[in-house]
């Protein structure tokens, strides 16, 4: 009886452990089959192991292959980091950014990285300032500024006006060119400006007719702001209601100020006697009296 019951245990535990393999191979030939096709399903894409800035030259160490999603995939993808390596990024890469042959300078192009930052369909004008016009050595690329051109007015040779012709200008870059000034170089402060084409007309019409200058403003700041200039009769408009008055005719509603004088008598002159006469009566008679 004990026997039987052995054998009984016995064989429920062969039938457990041969449908437990049986299960586990199942769902082991699942996971193969959905790893397989996720595989399938996948591309090698090279991606940036860190952020490339704009203007750098890619390493093989910045760039490694990665699986894509094949519906995702890029079409001027890159599969090959020999292919990355020593190009030249025309963009930002963050990490884990695929790096695309859009986004690369062209093989037989060379470009400096000033170049890079122009945005599309703008120009790059660089103009000489001094610690005046740089606002102090303060600006730096990205900076916003506001261009005043300082010239003659169109009625008067004489009258000088200034006048803000550009406005919410972003600065490229800040740099220094060597230059010859009496048959010795001389280091020369340069401000290159992101521009329109237009604007660059502008500005190389005020740089030869004028003198320019360059006003900083908040970065947040772009509202446009039109002024007329100024000449000297507006910046002395504000004294034409207080006019010049003379020292004999002080102003109405003002005090006159006094001034104390001091008058020195010559040291030889004799003092002054004074004598009164007094009329004296006696009776019936007057007499007049000298008293000194």
């Amino acid at each position: 009886m004990n026997r039987n019951r052995i054998m009984l245990v016995i064989g429920i535990a062969l039938l457990l452990a041969v449908l437990a393999s049986v299960g586990a191979y199942k769902f082991l030939s699942g996971q193969s089959r959905v790893a397989e096709q996720a595989r399938l399903q996948t591309v090698g894409i090279v991606v940036a192991q860190i952020d490339i800035p704009i203007g750098s030259s890619i390493n093989p160490n910045q760039v490694a292959v990665s699986p894509w999603p094949k519906e995702s995939y890029p079409k001027d993808a890159i599969a090959d980091p020999k292919v990355v390596a020593g190009r030249v990024a025309l963009r930002d890469f963050t990490r884990g950014e695929p790096v695309v042959e859009s986004k690369l300078v062209p093989l037989n192009k060379s470009t400096g990285l000033l170049s890079l930052k122009i945005p599309s369909g703008m120009r790059g004008f660089s103009v000489k300032v001094n610690e005046v016009v740089g606002v102090g050595g303060f600006i730096v690329p990205d900076s916003r500024v506001d261009v005043i051109v300082t010239t003659s007015s169109s009625q008067s040779s004489q009258e000088k006006i200034s006048k803000i012709v550009l406005e919410d200008i972003r600065v490229l870059a800040v740099g220094q060119v060597i230059e010859q000034k009496e048959n010795k170089p001389v280091t020369v402060n340069t401000v290159t400006l992101a521009l329109t084409p237009e604007d660059a007309e502008k500005l190389a019409l005020a740089g030869n007719d004028g003198i320019i200058q360059l006003v900083m403003r908040n970065f947040t700041d772009n509202a446009v702001v039109l002024t007329g200039g100024a000449n000297k009769g507006r910046l002395l408009s504000s004294f034409r209601n207080a006019p010049l008055v003379s020292e004999a005719t002080p102003a109405k509603g003002t005090r006159p100020r006094r001034v104390s004088r001091k008058v020195s008598s010559p040291a030889s002159a004799p003092p002054v006697k004074r004598s009164y006469s007094v009329e004296v009566i006696k009776g019936n008679k007057r007499t007049d009296e000298k008293v000194d």
